[in-house]
């Protein structure tokens, strides 16, 4: 029993896909070349040798099926691979959201579990390699006869592309080719990181003492915000589109008949499905930020960001950030001189999508607590909206601006009638989500400038990151909208030369910027 255990438990890491959307029974029905060349080896190496390579290829085995699953995971929620060198400080990240839903319990629960699981199957796996080599030799010539047959069906199903389940070839030599993927990226990483060093060590022209910065747009309120997996693929893709073509375009006549115009353009993200803080870091700094590590090395400098760049300039700088629910180090960094998070935001409602806060009482908060308070200086707000987060469900209803308060008012309002599991277990469903909570956060910027925007409003918003694959299907690419909404025709002249699309609604051929490239470009067109 213990033998066919071990035989299912290796097989199974040998020939398992490397994608979701590829896992299915008919899948797993392969030959690993990986392990004809074991059973070759342990047949020809003495006891003691045979024992030790069984031992560390099975402990690499898994070690490789724990990085395989990782890297399943990243693709289907990330659209990109895990990455060995950086990304082991994502898995915090993950128990922070698991907290954040499930608390604190549910998070520890989490962080052991995977622990357990993860020196679990290296150690098992390194034990099963073990157990099916002692077989191996004590059926050395089932053996021997075994090998050379197999190896010329593999083969022969290399040679021919035979496929049971496309793309899963039938000559397996994946846990082979995921090693040497593991390994290469390693030096490529580093070679990244350094390069990114490099970059932020250059001279700065904008940090430069004596600078004039933002003359373009003296005496105006500049909100710039972030509207969370507010990807291309809310303007483009089939069936999310046309429900987000029709608000956005509906809403740019909207403001343009209380005298705002607009521009709007697309921005390629560092990142795609998660990791906002990457984009918002980016597009703040110039710099390409694409992993935790970058992230650190950057908060613990002195580059200058677009709002150090207004605060700088003597405008009053104000972060509202909802999703924040503990103290942000990073505040002086990106030059905040206040901010506000959901400890002190005065919500006293039901928490929408785990821990956020509707974007429309954010929205209002800003309202009362900054956009509305006397003062002489002009004000500039980063304002993450946070209600189109992963998961997308529940989605709160958009109601009356006097109504909102202290966000009580949502407590009986019914919000969906399905369970976030209900929707999971359904793509049809999730896009239908993802879709509403977009129509949701622009909805309530579109009425925001209706209701509060005047004269010297400018404001700025755009996507930090595509959502999940699940969403937007493979390949979908990191574009995400951006658009610039003034009252002022000067504030728009400014950025003439950009030849971004007029209205709300980014176009297909609109332009399209690496997201680093924003800051030099802003600061440029509205420079003294």
């Amino acid at each position: 029993m213990l033998t066919v255990l071990a035989f299912l438990l290796v097989y199974a890491a040998l020939v398992a896909p490397n994608e979701f959307t590829q896992l299915s029974p008919a899948a797993m029905v392969r030959i690993p070349l990986e392990a004809l060349v074991g059973v070759a080896l342990v047949l020809v190496l003495p006891h003691r040798a045979r024992v030790v390579l069984a031992l560390l290829a099975g402990g690499l085995l898994g070690f490789l099926t724990v990085v395989r699953a990782l890297d399943m995971g990243f693709m289907r929620i990330l659209a990109r691979h895990f990455d060995p060198v950086f990304d082991w400080t994502q898995l915090g990240n993950a128990l922070t959201f698991v907290g954040s839903s499930s608390g604190d319990l549910g998070a520890i629960a989490t962080a052991v579990g995977g622990a357990l699981l993860g020196v679990g199957l290296v150690v098992g796996t390194a034990l099963a390699v073990l157990r099916l080599s002692s077989v191996a030799v004590r059926h050395r010539r089932t053996a021997v006869r075994a090998v050379p047959v197999l190896g010329a069906v593999w083969l022969a199903c290399f040679a021919l592309g035979a496929q049971i389940v496309v793309p899963v070839p039938v000559a397996a030599w994946s846990t082979a080719s995921m090693g040497y993927r593991t390994a290469a990226q390693v030096p490529w990483t580093l070679q990244q990181y350094q390069a990114f060093l490099d970059q932020a060590a250059a001279p700065d022209p904008f940090a430069a003492p004596g600078t004039e910065l933002l003359g373009g747009l003296a005496g105006k309120d500049v909100v710039l915000s972030f509207v969370e997996s507010y990807g291309r693929s809310a303007v483009e893709g089939p069936e999310i589109a046309p429900q987000i073509d029709a608000l956005l375009d509906d809403g740019t006549r909207r403001l343009e008949a209380a005298g705002f115009a607009s521009r709007s353009a697309f921005l390629t993200s560092p990142t795609s499905g998660g990791g906002s803080w990457l984009a918002h870091a980016t597009l703040l700094s110039g710099l390409w930020v694409t992993n935790q590590q970058s992230y650190r090395s950057l908060v613990e400098g002195d580059r200058l960001t677009l709002t150090g760049a207004f605060q700088r300039a003597d405008w009053d700088t104000v972060g509202v950030m909802p999703g924040l629910t503990s103290a942000w180090p990073e505040e002086t960094f990106y030059g905040i001189d206040r901010l506000y998070d959901f400890r002190n935001l005065g919500y006293r409602g039901e928490r929408f999508s785990g821990f956020h806060t509707p974007d429309q009482y954010t929205l209002s908060a800003f309202q009362r607590l900054e956009h509305s308070r006397p003062g002489n200086a002009p004000l500039m707000a980063e304002i993450p909206l946070v209600t189109s987060h992963f998961p997308w469900v529940p989605v709160p209803p958009f109601i009356s601006w006097n109504a909102v308060d202290d966000g009580t008012v949502y407590d009986s309002m019914p919000v969906t009638d399905e369970s976030m599991e209900a929707v999971w277990s359904d793509p049809v469903k999730i896009r239908a989500q993802y879709a509403e909570s977009i129509e949701y956060s622009l909805t309530s910027l579109i009425s925001y400038v209706e209701t509060y925007g005047d004269d010297d409003l400018v404001l700025v918003f755009l996507g930090d990151h595509q959502p999940a694959p699940i969403v937007t299907g493979e390949d979908a690419g990191r574009d995400v909208p951006i658009t610039i909404v003034a009252k002022d025709p000067a504030v728009l002249d400014r950025v003439a030369g950009w030849d971004w699309d007029n209205g709300l609604n980014p176009g297909p051929g609109a332009p399209v910027w690496r997201m680093d490239d924003f800051r030099d470009r802003f600061l440029t067109a509205f420079g003294s």
